[in-house]
């Protein structure tokens, strides 16, 4: 029998205590383990600070872990891949880890996704300031506060999200290349065998791919 050691994370004292978004963690979590007969050992909850980026309970539970050879447990892989710096250290300790949205998923592609969140998580903030300053050197006047900024950034937001998932894609797609998978449909088998959704969490089609190919290599979309 396996044993895992379930890891969550809320952001805020208040989330903490009223559950919000731990619920979804949890029954995610605990689905994965019963689809594979596993127990759990103990699990641990962050409350994460603004002020701190230590990690208190998830070197407790990573000590449990190597202790006694278990698997920690995450419910979504961007619940830890805030940064590729992390996610490498995590790598590095040894223990043994599995995101349940994305079970098959092995720790190159981990920490593939991990580079390319940090990458579109720098290129959203840039992009929302950029098109804030555009708007405001245009002498955007505010009648109700804020409310033609935010519009402006989340347009940008959107867009840059959208390349940036693209982006991400495209590294997977263009390392199967790379091992002679040429056709869009061999890739889209690829993808779906590797365990990576598409942006809503489906399977990969030829014509998904073909889309993320077309947005980053519009000449080669054939």
């Amino acid at each position: 029998m396996t044993h895992f050691v379930p890891y969550y994370r809320v952001s805020t004292q208040a989330q903490g205590r009223s559950g919000l978004g731990l619920e979804a963690q949890k029954n995610a979590v605990e689905a994965f383990i019963v689809a594979r007969g596993g127990q759990v050992l103990e699990e641990f909850t962050e409350v994460e600070s603004a002020s701190s980026s230590e990690r208190v309970q998830l070197r407790r539970a990573m000590d449990l872990c190597r202790s006694r050879k278990a698997t920690l447990v995450i419910a979504r892989l961007d619940r830890l891949a805030r940064n590729v710096h992390f996610i490498s250290r995590l790598m590095e300790s040894g223990v043994d880890f599995v995101a349940a949205d994305m079970p098959t998923a092995n720790k190159l592609t981990i920490h593939i996704i991990a580079a390319m969140a940090e990458y579109e998580r720098d290129l959203i903030s840039e992009r929302t300031k950029r098109a804030l300053q555009a708007a405001k050197s245009r002498g955007t006047v505010l009648g109700n506060p804020g409310i033609r900024l935010v519009s402006a950034g989340g347009t940008a937001a959107r867009i840059a999200s959208a390349d940036a998932y693209a982006a991400r894609i495209f590294t997977l797609i263009d390392a199967q290349r790379k091992i002679g998978r040429v056709t869009y449909a061999k890739i889209a088998e690829g993808l779906n065998d590797g365990g990576v959704p598409t942006q809503r969490g489906r399977r990969w089609t030829p014509t998904g791919v073909r889309n993320i190919v077309k947005r980053i290599e519009p000449s080669k979309a054939g």
